[in-house]
């Protein structure tokens, strides 16, 4: 059994792909016909669609910089929050 590996498309790619999809649209193709060509199933269209849909790329790539920026903060929010109640604890003498 072989293992499939994932793709992960740059947020340019996706809206490279994107634009591609809104011109063979136009040009009369079905989704169907849209998504074997550019490598992909329907609902990751859709979801490429929903997420990115009308951004340029230098958007889009903005944006996943900001999302891995906040997820960092998150990570360090709650060490900072663990290191405090762990003070907190000692502090009382509760260990």
């Amino acid at each position: 059994m072989t293992k499939r590996r994932s793709k992960r498309h740059t947020p340019e790619q996706i809206v490279r792909k994107l634009r591609d999809a809104e011109a063979m649209l136009n040009a009369g193709k079905t989704i169907g016909e849209v998504c074997q060509q550019l490598g992909g199933s329907e609902p990751t269209y859709h979801r490429w669609q929903t997420q990115y849909g009308g951004m340029k790329a230098e958007e889009a790539k903005r944006l996943k910089e900001l999302e891995q920026e906040n997820g960092r903060l998150k990570r360090l929010l709650a060490e900072a929050e663990l290191d405090k109640a762990m003070l907190k604890e000692i502090a009382e003498g509760n260990w």
